[in-house]
């Protein structure tokens, strides 16, 4: 892979602000601040891993794999799409599934109770969070946690009804939860939608919200996945705009990074790797750039390593490749997969581990 030298975080036109709801907080920082860090990026080697494409075991043929999550106990947790690409109509087949690190399957649950899975995340507790992103037959535009064993535990927002306040969602992305319980939600998987991420505390209870439509620092074109590294930053892949953007808790952003390619999926471990999927970069979304699995460093920006997709066509418009993305902790990568409906295992080389 000949890779990209980063010389300059993004500097996004600042003219560019959308109107904003009062309850939403605004971003505070100045300029200087914006002229973060950003380390050179590494050269990246192309697929230090080996790929396990069919490792997986199912009992019946999976719809649109959306996103992936790994419990502390090396559970691997599964939202796909009831066999299809939405679940309406198909309320005889649960969306929620669980795999031992064999591929063998272990418990499945969430029969009739969602219109579209879309993020995913397993907890420290191991909790499964599940955002359902469309809205069909009085389902979708939630956020559902559910206990391991399939026990519905809390659901955010009000079923299948958008909206733009503090307690309705319109498209929620993705779900993650702080060590101290907080609760925030990627909201927004169209660029007309709220492209903002909300807090919630523990109990559900709305904290804030920042963001808004736009391109310009600290605004989003669909914020499509979230992460936490080890500092309790949140990074936040602003897919449209192709970049992820970190913040701290409160809604500060700190800095911007544009070397992970069009983010899709976005997932950072307990030694700060970050992995990066990009499943949609082609000559109209984001020329130039490869399609693949980028892994760098959460603490400095540093890209080194890379897995391209296999079925990248620059011309083409279907997104291969990972849209959701985790990893255990002996270094496996999981890929959720959308187009080709499957989940991708990537195990390190040896000289990796």
């Amino acid at each position: 892979m000949t890779c990209r030298k980063i010389t300059n975080v993004e500097r996004s036109r600042l003219s560019d602000r959308a109107a904003r709801p009062a309850w939403l907080v605004p971003l505070r920082f100045g300029l200087p601040v914006f002229a973060a860090t950003l380390a050179t990026v590494l050269p990246a080697q192309d697929a230090p891993y080996r790929t396990e494409a069919d490792w997986l075991q199912p009992d019946r043929p999976l719809g649109s794999v959306s996103d992936v999550g790994v419990s502390s106990s090396g559970v691997v947790w599964v939202a796909e799409r009831c066999g299809d690409n939405a679940c309406i109509g198909r309320d005889e087949l649960a969306p929620i599934m669980s795999f031992d690190t064999s591929g063998r399957p272990q418990r499945t649950f969430g029969q009739g109770m969602f219109a579209w899975p879309h993020g995913l995340h397993v907890d420290a507790q191991g909790n499964v969070w599940v955002t359902d992103g469309r809205a069909e037959g009085g389902r979708g535009h939630q956020v559902l946690k559910f206990a391991a064993d399939g026990r519905l535990l809390m659901r955010l927002g009000e079923a299948g009804v958008p909206g733009s306040g503090p307690g309705r969602f319109d498209g929620p992305t993705d779900v993650i939860v702080a060590p101290n319980g907080d609760i925030f939600v990627s909201d927004g998987h169209e660029s007309d939608s709220n492209n903002r991420v909300m807090k919630f505390a523990a109990d559900g209870r709305f904290i804030k919200a920042w963001g808004g439509s736009g391109s310009a620092p600290g605004l989003f074109d669909v914020p499509h996945a979230l992460a936490m590294d080890t500092r309790g930053r949140l990074f936040v892949a602003d897919r449209n705009n192709n970049r992820v953007q970190i913040f701290d808790q409160e809604g500060e952003l700190l800095d911007v990074w544009t070397q992970f390619g069009r983010p899709s999926g976005i997932f950072i471990d307990a030694q700060d790797r970050l992995y990066v999927a990009d499943n949609q970069s082609n000559e109209a979304r984001n020329p130039g750039w490869r399609r693949g699995i980028r892994i760098g460093s959460a603490r400095d920006g540093s890209v080194n390593a890379f897995i391209p997709d296999p079925d990248f066509d620059p011309t083409r418009d279907e997104e291969t490749g990972a849209h959701g993305i985790a990893a255990d902790a002996a270094g496996t990568i999981y890929g959720a997969e959308v187009w080709s409906r499957t989940l991708k295992k990537y195990l390190p080389l040896p000289e990796r581990r």
